[in-house]
């Protein structure tokens, strides 16, 4: 009897493949996402000392208070939001981890929001 996979399970296995060869050193963190169904929470985290150096997320304040739009304007925010606080901590550089979601919507848009406000990935 074959058992199929739930979605969760296959954007697990996804998420180890890419784990295997995406790596935050202290020159350049990784920058980690994870995508639920209303937000989208961003970190950015050295892994050699398994810390996390600067996080933002939908739910923050900032962005909560003054977005009533769309996810997607709501991942443009955290996208900018992250990029901002990783800038203040002097750091320009990261890896992007997407986690095992697909390069498209929401995911994009938090990774085009972070470029353009001065992060290089």
């Amino acid at each position: 009897m074959i058992k199929e996979k739930t979605r969760l399970e296959g954007r697990k296995i996804r998420q180890k493949r890419t784990r295997k060869k995406v790596f935050g050193t202290k020159d350049r963190p990784r920058l980690s996402i994870f995508r639920s169904l209303n937000h989208i929470y961003a970190q950015i985290i050295d892994d050699t000392e398994g810390k996390t150096l600067a996080h933002a997320s939908s739910l923050d304040p900032e962005i909560r208070n003054s977005l009533s739009g769309s996810k997607k304007d709501k991942s443009k925010a955290v996208g900018a939001l992250i990029a901002k606080r990783a800038l203040e901590k002097g750091i320009d550089k990261v890896v992007f981890d997407r986690a095992g979601y697909k390069y498209h919507g929401r995911v994009a848009m938090l990774a085009e929001a972070a470029r353009e406000a001065g992060l290089k990935f």
